[in-house]
Formats: structure tokens, sequence, C-alpha cells
């Protein structure tokens, strides 16, 4: 597998990976395996950087993870650069979603793990995202791929990339078996058990709701009344911890840590947000109180990293108009 190219460790400006080529070379196609992979790690980086994040890691710390920290989740990121690359080619191969194509992209994720856990230094930093961004990578390789005289037909322009079909097809492949994963033990899948939730998996199945249909609105409206990139992105976050059943709270500690992120969130998102001097009170104390449980809404992270993965797909639209 190659290795990744180095991206830059921060954007200063909103969406500047959708106007310039991150590595500063020539020129890549819009949705090209190499530019969607490099969307892919520039969502996980503007994820991990955004701050202040209740009990995740960002600028200030490692928040309630003791094997992760900033430089961790940009190595992880960075490696995974071409794992992304082969999700969205192979994707584009086979062209529709199917048993064989859903095979074939867990035997990269797989592979993807051990490149982020050898990059990590054995942390895991990214395994949620591989699953979510992964199947997202997918779809828009299989929708910018799809039939061109069906593209040509649609109302507008034929060739703006359709979020909601983005995640039907990343649905429709998650809807298939992985025939030949072992059995999964992973804390993710033990909190779903346990606890009755859908976790990932069902959220994948689903068509990514909280990404389409919480977060990307969230992250709209806040824009819309004016906030700045930062807080808007702060509000996106606590509008998915706010409805989500996340599994990684769930793991850590249990139902308390799970109500504690959602209502923990609504106070935020009632109190104005996280740009209001309220809200930022409420943002305070949400935070100690996951701290002291020892929890982390690390679903919810991943799930914003899928909301500005899909954002990215819609102003290189804009750009592109």
């Amino acid at each position: 597998m190659a290795s990744a190219a180095v991206l830059p460790e921060r954007l200063d400006a909103p969406h500047a990976s959708v106007l310039h080529n991150a590595c500063g070379t020539s020129p890549v196609a819009p949705f090209s395996d190499a530019q969607l992979a490099r969307d892919a790690i520039i969502a996980l980086i503007d994820e991990a950087e955004l701050t202040p994040k209740p009990a995740l890691v960002d600028r200030r710390g490692s928040g309630a993870h003791r094997d992760l920290d900033l430089a961790i989740m940009r190595r992880s990121a960075h490696a995974l650069e071409p794992t992304f690359a082969a999700l969205a080619r192979t994707a584009r191969r086979r062209g529709e979603p199917s048993a064989l194509l859903r095979a074939e992209l867990a035997q990269i994720g797989r592979a993807g793990e051990q490149e982020m856990m050898q990059a990590t230094g054995g942390s895991n930093a990214h395994r949620g995202a591989i699953w979510i961004i992964g199947l997202l990578v997918a779809g828009v390789a299989l929708e910018t791929a799809s039939n061109s005289s069906m593209r040509a037909h649609r109302p507008g322009d034929p060739n703006r990339v359709d979020t909601s079909r983005v995640c039907t097809l990343a649905a429709q492949i998650a809807c298939f078996p992985d025939r030949f994963a072992a059995s999964s033990d992973s804390h993710g899948e033990r909190a779903r058990r346990r606890y009755q939730v859908g976790g990932a998996r069902r959220e994948a199945q689903d068509g990514f709701p909280h990404a389409l249909e919480v977060g990307l609105p969230a992250l709209h409206a806040a824009r819309a009344r004016g906030l700045d990139e930062n807080a808007a992105r702060i509000d996106a976050l606590l509008a998915i911890m706010s409805t989500l059943d996340d599994t990684c709270l769930l793991h850590r500690a249990g139902l308390a840590g799970l109500h504690a992120g959602q209502r923990g969130a609504r106070r935020v998102l009632d109190a104005g947000g996280s740009s209001t001097a309220a809200g930022r009170v409420a943002l305070d104390a949400l935070e100690r109180e996951l701290l002291s449980l020892n929890a982390s809404p690390g679903g919810a992270a991943d799930l914003l990293a899928a909301t500005l993965f899909l954002d990215m797909l819609a102003h290189r639209d804009a750009s592109r108009s």
C-alpha cells in the first residue's frame, strides 16, 4: 500500500480544500479517487482540530482519552489516505452496490485499520471513521460514476453530486453482510448488543441520518445565523450528540454517560449554542460531567467528520457552477 501524501496540518479558511489542491501540487480532478481520499482526510483532521469539543481530542488536549492526542489523530488520518483512495477506486470499478463490492471494501478497510494502528503505535484513532467515511467515499464514487445518460436527465446541474443519493448508495453497500469478517468483539459492538442500540452499523444501513438529517441542517442553520465556522461546527456536533445513541459513551460510562452526553448537548443548544455566553457555560459543564465519567462521544465525532465530508461535496459543486 502506498504511503500517504502529506497534507497541511490545518486549514485556516473553511473549505479551503474545495478550492485548492490540498498538497499544493498539480490540480486533482473533482471527485477523482485521489480527491475523494484527500477530502476524507481533511474531514478527519478538521474534526480532530475543532476546539473546544466536550471530552474529545482537540487543540487543548486529549479529553477523556489516555492513548490519543492531536498529533496521533493527524498521523492516523494521513495514514488512511491510500485506504480511502482504494475504496473509491474499487467502488468505481464495480459500478454498483453488491455483495462482492461489500467484501472487497471490507478487505481494504481491514488493511487500512492495520495501517492506522501502525501509524498510531497501536491506538485506535479512526476505526469507526474508516467504516463511516469509507462507505461515503464509496458512495460518492458510485454516484459520480453512474450512467451518464441518467445523470444528463437530472433537474439542474447534471454534474452535481446528490448527497442524499450518496448516502443511499453507501447504505445499500452496508446492508450486504461482510462474509469474511471475523466475529466482532469491538467495544462498540459489545455496547450495541448490551444496550440494544443500532450503533455504527445501523447508522450506515439507515443512510447516515445523523449526518444527512441532523449534522448538515444544523451546520447550515448555524452559518445562516451568522456564526463563524468554528462555532457552526461545534453546534453541529452538539446536535448530533443530542440524539445519537453513541456506543462510545455507552461503552465508557453506560446509560449514565449516554444520557449525560445527550442532555448536556441539548442544554448547550437550548442556551443559544456554543457561541453565546450561556451556551459556553453549559458546554463547559457538559465537558466536566463527561470527564468525570471518563466518557467521550467518539461516535458523534465520527458523524461530524461525515457531515464535514458531505458538506465539502456541496461546496465543490458550488465552486464549479
